[in-house]
């Protein structure tokens, strides 16, 4: 695959090839979080995409970018959740077939909204050597494109246009804080953030406890995550090549949050604005209390990334 990553005309003809097909997402604040944190923040609640979660948009772009041969064929992933069930409604919505890999520990919400929209599950043990050979014996068997969830151009493409929405409606933000796993997410909002506003400050956010990409980041090279250990599930990957060239170039900075934070941050989410999120959309709001002494005085936009959580598996 070319390294060549996006432009931000990509990103933006991403977004009026998918705009009829998602929701343009609802921005929300809280005068009681202000009033704890006494900082300005602001929400784009991607947990109100549809499949719940900014995946959707990604995956919308690439499954609207295959050939009429590829399409006919089908797409295939593997992903222990949201991408997975993105893919999966993105092809339905099209009629082309979808072939997911999951991990058998995959959360049974995520198993059971695949399932939903229609696609083929393979279950494999959960470790990324089963999850990609698995994916190969697929991919020989149906001739599906691979569409991966953030090491490709046209899912980068379609991440991005949460941000371009995101300051279309709140223009006077001086700081937007994603979360990071694989760096999907990142790379497109700060391409967006940047290219619309050069003096925006985009930093990642990422738990202390699966910290590889606060640490390629710090290095400049890209160390692969280790056993992550944190509740934060849609967090797990490493960066790919493309994303952690993308970040390195354009962000201004990782932070970190502990798990207790991240705990803490969900719950005052749920509490205070009345929305569920998953651990992985809190982790910017924990990464903002633990820096508030850094984000004072400053309006800040925080990218909530999905809402998929087992409601008999809360942390709190």
């Amino acid at each position: 695959m070319s390294e060549k990553g996006p432009t931000f005309k990509d990103i933006q003809e991403a977004h009026k090839r998918i705009k009829s097909f998602i929701h343009r997402t609802p921005v929300l604040s809280s005068k009681s979080i202000n009033g704890i944190l006494d900082i300005d923040l602001v929400f784009k609640c991607e947990n109100f995409q549809k499949v719940g979660a900014f995946k959707f948009r990604g995956a919308t772009n690439a499954v609207r970018q295959l050939s009429k041969q590829e399409a006919e064929k089908g797409v295939t992933t593997h992903s222990s959740g949201n991408h997975a069930a993105a893919l999966s409604l993105a092809a339905k919505q099209l009629g082309v077939p979808a072939y997911i890999v999951m991990p058998e520990t995959a959360p049974e919400i995520k198993k059971k909204a695949v399932e939903g929209y229609g696609a083929k599950i393979t279950f494999c043990k959960p470790t990324l050597q089963a999850r990609e050979e698995t994916l190969k014996e697929v991919q020989n068997e149906t001739g599906a494109t691979f569409i991966h969830p953030y090491h490709n151009f046209n899912v980068i493409c379609g991440q991005g246009t949460a941000a371009v929405e995101f300051l279309e409606e709140v223009s006077d933000l001086d700081v937007i804080i994603a979360p990071i796993g694989g760096g999907g997410l990142m790379s497109g909002t700060v391409l967006s953030a940047k290219a619309i506003n050069p003096e925006l400050k985009v930093f990642g956010a990422e738990p202390l406890q699966a910290d590889d990409a606060f640490r390629s980041f710090n290095k400049g090279v890209l160390i692969p995550a280790g056993p992550p250990n944190t509740i934060a599930d849609g967090l797990l990957t490493s960066l790919s090549s493309l994303t952690f060239k993308i970040i390195r170039e354009n962000l201004d900075g990782i932070y970190t949050a502990k798990e207790e934070t991240i705990i803490a941050a969900m719950r005052m989410i749920w509490e205070r604005m009345k929305i569920i999120v998953e651990p992985s959309a809190a982790v910017p709001l924990a990464a903002v209390i633990e820096n508030k002494y850094r984000l004072k005085n400053k309006k800040v936009g925080l990218i909530v990334s999905g809402g998929n959580v087992d409601l008999t598996k809360l942390p709190f």
